[in-house]
């Protein structure tokens, strides 16, 4: 196993982790994309990151694999903090193999993570505005049953 994939594999166990007990363990185990599309996601997207951080720092490829991580853990009702973490965990999985993360290495990990907290608020806002919205829906919804004007 190479260095890269060493470091990939514990990046996954770390954002695993992060997931209660009993669903990480599924998370981790089941490969089939349509019985676990949220395993399958970060399975794909953490690849994805690794090789752009590793590499060139393609904003074409990083941007919509950080998104799809970070939606999916904003809409699973993560904390702010809890869903960016997995960002940092790339930081302790490249230390536990390597024994030393690269100063360029741990530059390129910080913006990864300020650009996921950015997402997830813009991802929690976009959440709100749906809610609000089916309130207001349901309010008007309401009013007219009653016989009231909207």
């Amino acid at each position: 196993m190479s260095a890269e994939q060493a470091i990939l594999q514990r990046w996954i166990e770390r954002t695993l982790k992060s997931y209660p007990d009993g669903m990480a363990g599924f998370l981790g185990e089941e490969r089939d994309p349509f019985r676990n599309p949220v395993g399958h996601t970060l399975r794909e997207n953490l690849t994805t990151l690794l090789q752009e951080l590793m590499g060139t720092m393609d904003q074409k490829r990083v941007a919509p694999a950080l998104d799809a991580l970070v939606r999916m853990r904003a809409v699973q009702n993560f904390s702010p903090a809890e869903a960016v973490r997995f960002v940092f965990g790339l930081r302790q999985a490249v230390f536990e193999v390597s024994g030393a993360v690269p100063d360029s290495l741990a530059t390129r990990i910080d913006e990864l993570a300020l650009m996921a907290f950015d997402q997830y608020m813009s991802c929690r806002e976009q959440i709100f505005e749906l809610r609000a919205k089916e309130i207001r829906r349901r309010a008007q919804y309401a009013a007219f049953e009653e016989g009231e004007e909207p």
